[in-house]
């Protein structure tokens, strides 16, 4: 049977058609009624839930157009459009990549205490803080002998 070299060229064609990471691209800001939020939780279904920087937890769903193609993990920042009729809801319309994320904070549109690719959950934090403290005290005497 002969090779198949239609279906090579349409992948390499599919692959060069979205913006690859090395590339520079302009930054976009929010608008009216966007917000930036970090993911904290990947529930499936293209659904997880963020953390936007207005102080309010939102179940967000990823739109058709970046489902299979832009991968999101949890601790990304994240462009989210609110919704009018849904306060708790809202949809990812973009993925920033690190160094657009660092750009973003310095020039102020992210708060300067949050870390990036990391979650916000401060309770794991805290967590992590005292799982190190765990261990065995022991107390020495002076006056032991060994033999």
């Amino acid at each position: 049977m002969p090779l198949n070299k239609k279906k090579k060229k349409r992948k390499i064609k599919k692959q060069l058609s979205w913006e690859k990471d090395g590339e520079k691209k302009e930054l976009i800001f929010k608008e009216e009624s966007q917000e930036y939020a970090q993911i904290l939780k990947m529930l499936g279904n293209g659904r997880c839930e963020t953390y936007c920087f207005d102080g309010k937890k939102r179940l967000c769903h990823i739109r058709g157009k970046m489902r299979k193609k832009i991968w999101i993990n949890v601790g990304d920042i994240v462009l989210v459009g609110l919704r009018d009729f849904q306060d708790q809801k809202g949809d990812i319309i973009l993925k920033y990549s690190t160094t657009e994320a660092r750009n973003l904070k310095a020039c102020g549109e992210l708060p300067l205490n949050i870390d990036i690719n990391e979650p916000v959950n401060k309770d794991e934090k805290l967590k992590k803080v005292e799982n190190l403290d765990q261990g065995f005290d022991f107390e020495i005497e002076e006056n032991y002998n060994f033999f």
